[in-house]
């Protein structure tokens, strides 16, 4: 049989929550559209439920993830890059659309998420030798302070760059063992939710990242000023939006990262300044003793 005479077989995109792929609480979709106007795809329209189903999810998995070791979530990080590798030509595909690009050029555009993801991988277990450490002090008293994570963290992600911005505001959150709920593109979210498929599918926990499609701003309002969310960035928001979600994350003082300089430009040296935006100092003050009858000191 030709493929002329065959039946189209259209996706059904489902957000991903908690490690499941479920449709909108409300039923609603809206259409997406690519570069040219042309129909592509229906995607979830989240509610302010399925925002807080999302929250519930991550807090439920921030346990185990923050508590496994950093050489741990490295290895999963890395498994999901091998699996992006993987799927590099869907990924193609749906960057070619989503943004108006070559083909060659949305290639570009995804080698350089994979090779992201993976250099975030790799600072897993290292982060900590950059911001931690011994602190002098006054007295007999060792003190060391080590990074851990904030907690729940929001994102949401860049409208314009729908796969390698995407890429590079979740990819340090939960390299630090923060879990996430992420607000994909509004106008692009095809390749968020391909990548949930991806994380669903590799080593990484159900809850750890939680990807929802719809209009920004209602889904945003409610997440910002939720009191189980932990901190929120804030890149994808415009300057009027920013400011509203920034008011609502005071009440209960969360951690806000506002849009920087660099996230007009993805392709750049992203630093680590993403790594340290969404961890906690904790300092211990341990007294020093002194070893058998000669009183040295340790």
């Amino acid at each position: 049989m030709s493929d002329t005479n065959r039946l189209s077989v259209l996706k059904t995109y489902k957000l991903y929550v908690g490690g499941k792929f479920p449709r909108s609480e409300s039923g609603r979709v809206y259409e997406v559209t690519d570069s040219k106007d042309k129909w592509l795809a229906n995607a979830p329209l989240a509610s302010r439920k399925d925002a807080r189903d999302a929250v519930v999810a991550a807090r439920k998995a921030f346990g185990a993830w923050s508590g496994a070791t950093a050489y741990n979530r490295g290895q999963v990080l890395y498994r999901v890059a091998e699996m992006l590798e993987g799927r590099k030509s869907q990924f193609v595909h749906e960057v070619t659309h989503a943004e108006g690009l070559s083909k060659s050029k949305a290639a570009e555009v995804v080698e350089a998420a994979i090779d992201r993801w993976v250099w975030y991988a790799g600072w897993t277990d290292k982060i900590a030798q950059i911001v931690g450490g011994a602190n002098p002090v006054a007295g007999p008293f060792f003190n060391l302070s080590t990074p851990e994570p904030t907690g729940v963290v929001t994102v949401v992600a860049p409208q314009e760059s729908s796969f390698l911005g995407l890429v590079s505001v979740i990819a340090p959150v939960i390299a630090t063992g923060n879990t996430a709920v992420v607000i994909a593109s509004e106008k692009s979210p095809l390749p968020a939710l391909s990548l949930g498929e991806v994380l669903a599918t590799s080593d990484l926990p159900g809850g750890v990242v939680n990807i929802l499609t719809g209009r920004t701003r209602e889904i945003a309002a409610p997440l910002a000023s939720h009191q189980d969310v932990n901190a929120i960035d804030l890149t994808g928001a415009d300057a009027d939006l920013a400011r509203d979600l920034e008011v609502a994350a005071a009440d209960n003082l969360k951690r806000v990262l506002r849009p920087q300089p660099v996230d007009g430009d993805w392709s750049a040296d992203q630093g680590t300044h993403r790594l340290t935006a969404f961890l906690e100092m904790k300092t211990v003050w341990h007294p020093t003793g002194t070893l058998g009858a000669s009183g040295s000191a340790y």
